[in-house]
């Protein structure tokens, strides 16, 4: 599979650096860009999704703990590999799971947030999505050296701060994008009711095999389609290592 992947017009290519393929030989990436996007608040049709979502996880978990999934204890391996302690800062598919199963359940951000984050629950895989009109050239995933800025909120303001050395990340030209692989993503590229174009982001472990992967794109372009009819959706080719 090749390392990179060039998608609709906005070419926003996505790189795998060696150190993260050494560090994880099962590992599968999607990309699937949108433009023409209309966001906006959190919806019924959303919502929908959600609890569809969480219907679809608690019938694959059958009673198990989201950690007792092949597919999350592969995560949680990658992150022990990487210096992460898995269960202090869970990857997003796992910590979605979480949300979905407890009282509260899963949280409404916004119209295009509730749709990738349903996806995301629904195939227990980690889903990110970006403001494409943000991004400062390409994307890459890289073992941080640790001066990278990342740019976080605390107490209601925007805070940098800097990964640790060694630990995994999502990349651009100006910096993190999203910490510890699958984290925790920065307020600079998230998506907003604002944001018209995107790069959503779609990750495996083995064993979730590449036909589940593409699976889980090919049901986020169609959810995007009909969230937004005019919307131009392509999904890339799926890399992996």
């Amino acid at each position: 599979m090749p390392s990179s992947s060039q998608v609709s017009d906005r070419t926003c290519a996505l790189h795998v650096s060696d150190e993260v393929r050494a560090l994880v030989p099962g590992f599968g990436c999607l990309a699937v860009e949108a433009h023409g996007l209309t966001n906006g608040p959190s919806d019924e049709a959303g919502a929908a999704l959600l609890d569809d979502a969480t219907r679809r996880l608690a019938a694959r978990l059958d009673g198990r703990a989201p950690q007792d999934d092949p597919h999350i204890a592969a995560w949680r391996a990658t992150y022990t590999a990487f210096g992460s302690k898995p269960s202090r800062t869970r990857n997003s598919a796992e910590a979605l799971a979480r949300r979905a199963l407890a009282d509260g359940g899963l949280p409404r951000i916004n119209r295009l947030v509730d749709l990738y984050n349903a996806i995301s629950v629904a195939h227990l895989i980690p889903v990110g999505g970006e403001d494409l009109d943000r991004i400062q050239g390409g994307m890459r995933l890289v073992r941080a050296t640790g001066d990278e800025p990342f740019v976080t909120a605390a107490g209601g303001a925007e805070v940098i701060e800097h990964p640790d050395a060694g630990e995994v990340v999502w990349c651009d030209d100006e910096g993190v994008t999203c910490r510890r692989w699958n984290w925790r993503q920065g307020v600079r590229t998230r998506l907003t009711e604002d944001s018209v174009s995107a790069l959503f982001l779609l990750e495996r472990m083995a064993p979730t095999t590449l036909d589940e992967l593409a699976a889980a794109g090919a049901e986020l372009a169609e959810a995007l389609h009909r969230a937004c009819p005019d919307a131009r959706i392509e999904i890339g080719e799926i890399w992996s290592s």
